[in-house]
Formats: C-alpha cells, structure tokens, sequence
C-alpha cells in the first residue's frame, strides 16, 4: 500500500466515524415522534373558532366525545362529506358529540364564514390557516378525521370523505357518548 492510498483510507475513515457520529447524535437528540392513530392519546392544537374569533385547543372538548375533521374550502370530498357530519351534529349534539371542523384554508377566516354561511352549517368550524393541526396530526391530505372519546383517546381515524350518518357510525358515536 502506498503512502498516498493509505491517507485516502484514512480521510475515508475520517468520514464515515464523523458521519456515524453524527447520525447517533440526531437519534438522540431528536424528540420521540408519537403515531397518531387508534389507540393513541390526541395531540393539542391550536385554532381559531369561525364564530366568536377567540383561539381554541383541543383542551377546551376535555371531557367530551369529539369528531375533528381537517378539510379545506377548495376541497370536493370535504364539501361531499359536510351534508352527513351537519346530519351527525343534529342528532346527536343534544347527547354531547362535539363536531369540530378545522379549516387549513390560507388567508384569513372571512372566507371561510362564508362558505359556512352558505351551507347552513352549525357545528363548530375552527380554521388554522398555519396549517400546523396538518403536522401535529400527521395528516396525507384532506379530508381526514378522527374520532376522539372523552378521555381524549383517538379510536377511530378515517381518510377520505366518509358517510358521517351511516348507521355503523351513529352507533360508535352513540357507544362512546354512553361510556361515562
């Protein structure tokens, strides 16, 4: 082995001790990233409420059973989808379910109050135009929903538009508001 080789073996060396270092430090210094599915408790977030304008968490449906739905104004499945969640919330509102709808629409709320408006919708519409809820939920599009018990534990994740007043899932929901 020639003088010249071995030098490149060791800068080779060199390389790949500071790259391995470097990769066991970013595993240990990286926060655990917690899976947000069935099983798993539901992360905070923070959003405006359409209606009074203050700042909303999930903290503030502590105690309750909760559908939160991620969709956007511009979205055909989540404009397909609304009709059978108003349906959900006014049968089932009166024995506790909070429907909470957050928008990830960009720009301010007015355009999102009226596209509410125009449908007649009377569940609770939040918007995050940071798109943050996006992140914290880990979402692949919209819309996407999560069912939430009172605990605050997410049982049931769906992705893609889905029939809110079917049969199968007005008996979840009526199973999870009767559990106290």
């Amino acid at each position: 082995m020639t003088m010249r080789n071995r030098g490149q073996w060791i800068a080779v060396g060199v390389i790949l001790g500071v790259l391995s270092f470097a990769l066991f430090a970013a595993v240990l210094l990286t926060p655990e990233i917690r899976r947000v599915d069935p099983g798993s408790d539901a992360p905070d977030f923070h959003a405006v409420d359409i209606a009074t304008g203050d700042s909303v968490t999930l903290a503030d449906f502590k105690g309750e059973v909760v559908l939160l739905n991620v969709w956007a104004t511009w979205c055909a499945p989540c404009e397909a989808e609304m009709p059978s969640m108003q349906r959900l919330h006014d049968s089932l509102s009166t024995q506790g379910l909070r429907v909470v709808a957050v928008s990830v629409d960009q720009g301010d709320s007015s355009r999102v109050r009226e596209w509410i408006d125009e449908r007649g919708l009377t569940f609770t519409v939040l918007h995050d135009p940071s798109r943050r809820i996006e992140q914290v939920y880990q979402t692949t599009g919209v819309p996407e929903s999560w069912v939430i018990d009172r605990r605050g534990i997410i049982v049931k994740k769906e992705i893609g538009a889905t029939a809110w007043d079917h049969p199968a899932r007005y008996a979840l929901f009526r199973r999870l508001l009767a559990a106290k």
